[in-house]
C-alpha cells in the first residue's frame, strides 16, 4: 500500500464504508448490482488494507464487520439465524494463500512443517441460503440477510428440485445445511430471452436472476424459474456425524443434498494452488458462474479452535480469480478538496468497460503519484479494477509522447488559499482551514455521517443547499435548524413531513454518544476506534479536553497519560493539543456543547471474571498461540494489551517470562499461569 496519512486514511475509510454499504444493498437486497464482483471485492480489499495499517481508525460501521444486507425493507417474513451466517475473507494471490496457511499454523501453534489438510471447492456465484431440517424434514429455508436475520423463503425453495424436502438415512434431530442457490448459464440465457420476448425486465447476470427468482413474495414465480443448489457447509446442528470438513460434505451428499463435483481434499499448499489453477482453467466451460475457490481447514476440532474474527472464520478463505484490465484515455484531471484540505487529483476518463462496469473516473492520489506515472491529459492508460485501489492506473502507455505536463496547483481551487505539503508528507493541503468552503462542507458531511452522529435525512445535497444559504456554518448550526422550519418548508422539494422528519432526526441526537461526537468533529488522526479508546479512558469530553490542553502545555504527566492508551501515540497526542490550541476549534467545540449534551461514556462488558479488565500475556504459552490467547481474552470481554502498566489487571505468565513479569510484581498486579487461565476460559463457557 502506498504511503498515506492517518487523516487521509480516515477520509477514505469513511467513503469506502458508504460505498460498500450502498453496493451491498444494491447487490443483496435489491438484486440490482451497479458494479462487478471484482470491483466490489477490490473495494472491500482496500478497506481491509487500510484497517490493517490503521487499526485505530476502524469505524463503527466498518464493512469488515458487516455480512450481507439488512432485510428491514423486504416484503418477506424475517428469520433469526440460530447460528450466524458468516462471510469469507478473500485472497487474490498465491502469496496471500501462503500467508493464510501460515496464520493457521501460527494460531494453532503448529510447527512450520506440520501438514494442514484443507478442502478446496469452486465458489459459486449465487445467493446464500440456509436449510433447517428437523427429524430429516425441511422445516425452514432462509436467505443470509445480514448474517443474523434473513428472509423466510421456505415456500420458494419447495420449487427447487435440488433441495430435498426429506433427507435420506440417519440424520441428526436438527441440522441446518448451508449453500448457494444459483442459475446455470444456459438457463439464464433462456430466461432472459423469454423476459425480452414478453417485454419484461432483463437480468444483469445469472446471480442477479437467481436472487430475484428466490426472493419472490409469490412462490409460484420461483417455481417458474430454473434454480439449482449446492451445499458448502452447515450451521446449527444437534450432532455432527464426522470429524472433518471433507467427510461432512460427503455425508451431506449421502443425505441427498448436492455438493460441488469439484470438491477436493488437499494435503498441502501446493495441492491447493494446483486445484485452484485446474478449476480456473475449466471456468469458462463450467455450466455455472464461479468467481474463485474456497479453502477450508479440514479438521473440525481445528476449526473450533480457530473460531471467527469479525464477519469471517479464521479457518476458511476465498481465493478469487483475477480481474480484467482495459485501456482508455485521460480526458481531464480535476482537483478535489477534502475535509482535511487535501488536494486529490482525479482523472476523468473516456468511458471504458472493465469487468462489465463502465468506468469514467480514477483517483490519481497525489502529486507524487502523478509524477511517478507521468500522466497528462491525453495519455492512454491501462486500468485495473483489483489490487490496491479501485480503479487503479497500472501503466501509462504514452508517457514518452511529447505533451504538456500536468502542473499540480499551489493554490486551493476552492478558496484560493496557498496549498502546501507539510514536511515529510506527500499530500498537498489547502491552508485555508475553515474559511475554505470545501473543507467546511466536507466536515459537516463527516459530522452527520453514519459513523459519527448518523443524522438521517441530512445528506450531501441538503448540506450543500443549506451551506449555500448561510444556514450551516458549523456543527452547532445543525441543531438550530428547528428555528428555520418555515424557511426550509418554503424551499422547492420540501414538504411538511420531510421537514418534520429531518428536524426530528436532528433532535434525536441532542444526547449523542460521546465517542461518535468526538469522531464527528474530524480531529486529525482521531478515527472512530481512537475516539472510543479515548472516551473509555476519560468518560466525558471535558475531561479529555483538560488533559489534551495540559499535554499541549508540555505537562509530561498528561502527555504520558494520553500516550499510554493503546492505539494512541505521539501523533494523536499532538493532534489533540493542536486542535484545542486553535481558537476557532475551541469556539466550534464550545458552541456545539451548548446544543448537545453527550452523557458519560459507558463501556459495555461481557459477563465473565475478566470482563472489562486488561490482560497481558507474557512468556511462552505451551497449549496455544499468543493470537489464540488474545482471542480468548477478547471473547470474554477483556482487553488484551501488549505491555504492563498501572492499568493492567491481570498477567498470564508462561515459561521464560521476563521484564513484564518483574514489572507486574513491582506494581502488585495479579499473576497467574496458563493452566489457571484455561480454568477461567472453561468456567466462562
Amino acid at each position: 500500500m502506498k504511503p498515506i496519512s492517518e487523516a487521509e486514511a480516515a477520509n477514505e475509510l469513511m467513503r469506502l464504508a458508504k460505498q460498500i454499504a450502498h453496493h451491498n444493498r444494491r447487490y443483496h437486497a435489491e438484486d440490482t448490482p451497479e458494479i462487478s464482483d471484482p470491483e466490489f471485492d477490490a473495494l472491500v480489499r482496500r478497506n481491509a488494507e487500510l484497517e490493517a495499517a490503521f487499526p485505530h481508525l476502524i469505524r463503527p460501521d466498518s464493512p469488515s464487520a458487516a455480512v450481507g444486507y439488512e432485510v428491514a425493507a423486504s416484503p418477506l417474513s424475517k428469520v433469526l439465524h440460530e447460528t450466524r451466517m458468516m462471510s469469507l475473507d478473500n485472497a487474490f494471490s498465491d502469496e496471500e494463500v501462503l500467508e493464510f496457511v501460515t496464520r493457521v499454523r501460527r494460531f494453532l501453534a503448529l510447527p512450520d512443517d506440520a501438514e494442514v489438510a484443507m478442502t478446496a471447492e469452486d465458489k459459486i456465484d449465487g445467493l446464500s441460503c440456509s436449510l433447517r431440517y428437523e427429524q430429516g424434514r425441511l422445516v425452514r429455508a432462509a436467505t443470509r440477510g445480514d448474517g443474523q436475520v434473513g428472509e423466510d423463503v421456505t415456500a420458494n425453495v419447495a420449487h427447487i428440485s435440488d433441495i430435498p424436502q426429506q433427507l435420506v438415512g440417519d440424520v441428526p434431530d436438527v441440522f441446518e445445511i448451508r449453500g448457494e442457490v444459483f442459475m446455470a448459464k444456459a438457463d439464464f440465457l433462456a430466461l432472459n430471452a423469454a423476459q425480452e420476448a414478453n417485454g419484461d425486465k432483463l437480468f444483469a447476470n445469472p446471480r442477479n436472476a437467481a436472487a430475484g427468482s428466490l426472493r419472490q413474495k409469490d412462490a409460484r414465480v420461483t417455481g417458474r424459474r430454473p434454480l439449482k443448489f449446492f451445499a458448502h457447509g452447515w450451521g446449527a446442528a444437534s450432532a455432527i456425524p464426522a470429524d472433518s470438513q471433507f467427510a461432512m460434505m460427503r455425508q451431506l451428499a449421502a443425505w441427498g443434498v448436492p455438493v460441488s463435483p469439484l470438491l477436493a481434499i488437499c494435503n498441502d499448499t501446493a495441492a491447493l494452488l494446483q486445484h485452484y489453477r485446474n478449476i480456473g482453467a475449466r471456468r469458462a466451460e463450467l455450466p455455472y458462474d464461479i468467481d474463485g475457490v474456497v479453502y477450508k481447514v479440514d479438521r473440525l476440532d481445528w476449526q473450533g479452535r480457530l473460531g471467527f474474527v469479525a464477519k469471517a472464520p479464521r479457518w476458511a478463505l476465498a481465493h478469487k480469480f483475477p480481474a480484467e484490465q482495459a485501456e482508455t484515455v485521460i480526458e481531464a484531471i480535476d482537483i478535489q478538496v477534502g475535509r482535511t484540505g487535501k488536494l486529490t487529483p482525479v482523472g476523468r476518463l473516456k468511458p471504458v468497460l472493465v469487468g462489465g462496469v463502465t468506468v469514467t473516473n480514477v483517483t490519481l492520489h497525489n502529486r507524487d503519484e502523478i509524477a511517478r506515472l507521468g500522466v497528462r491529459v491525453g495519455d492512454r492508460i491501462v486500468l485495473q479494477r483489483a489490487g490496491d485501489v479501485i480503479p487503479q492506473v497500472v501503466s501509462n502507455l504514452t508517457r514518452e509522447e511529447q505533451r504538456e505536463p500536468f502542473l499540480f496547483p499551489d493554490h486551493c481551487p476552492e478558496c484560493g488559499s496557498e496549498a502546501v505539503a507539510e514536511e515529510g508528507e506527500v499530500d498537498v493541503r489547502c491552508t485555508g482551514g475553515l474559511i475554505c468552503p470545501a473543507q467546511r462542507t466536507e466536515r459537516l458531511k463527516h459530522f452527520v455521517s453514519r459513523g459519527a452522529l448518523d443524522i438521517e435525512g441530512l445528506g450531501e445535497k441538503t448540506i450543500a443547499e443549506f451551506f449555500g444559504l448561510g444556514w450551516l456554518e458549523s456543527p452547532a448550526d445543525i441543531f438550530r435548524l428547528k428555528d428555520r422550519r418555515n424557511a426550509i418548508l418554503a424551499r422547492e422539494g420540501w414538504q411538511d413531513k420531510s421537514v418534520d422528519n429531518l428536524l426530528a432526526a436532528i433532535e434525536a441526537k441532542r444526547t449523542p454518544d460521546a465517542a461518535r461526537l468526538l469522531f464527528g468533529l474530524g480531529i486529525r488522526h482521531v478515527g472512530a476506534v481512537t475516539a472510543r479508546d479515548l472516551m473509555k479512558r476519560f468518560v466525558t469530553l471535558p475531561a479529555l479536553r483538560a488533559v489534551a490542553e495540559q499535554a499541549r502545555a508540555e505537562d509530561a504527566g498528561a502527555a504520558a497519560e494520553l500516550a499510554s492508551i493503546d492505539g494512541v501515540g505521539p501523533v494523536v497526542v499532538e493532534a489533540l493539543g493542536d486542535f484545542f490550541h486553535e481558537h476557532h476549534n475551541v469556539a466550534v467545540w464550545d458552541d456545539l456543547l451548548t446544543e448537545v449534551s453527550p452523557p458519560p461514556y459507558v463501556v459495555e462488558t461481557k459477563d465473565s471474571p475478566v470482563s472489562g479488565k486488561t490482560v497481558v500475556f507474557t512468556g511462552k504459552l505451551e497449549t496455544m498461540s499468543r493470537d489464540e490467547a488474545k482471542a480468548q481474552a477478547e471473547a470474554l470481554g477483556a482487553r488484551a494489551a501488549g505491555s504492563v502498566s498501572a492499568r493492567t489487571d491481570l498477567v498470564v505468565a508462561g515459561p521464560g517470562a521476563g521484564s513484564k513479569l518483574k514489572q507486574a510484581a513491582a506494581l502488585g498486579i495479579d499473576v497467574i499461569d496458563e493452566a489457571a487461565w484455561a480454568q477461567i476460559v472453561q468456567a466462562a463457557k
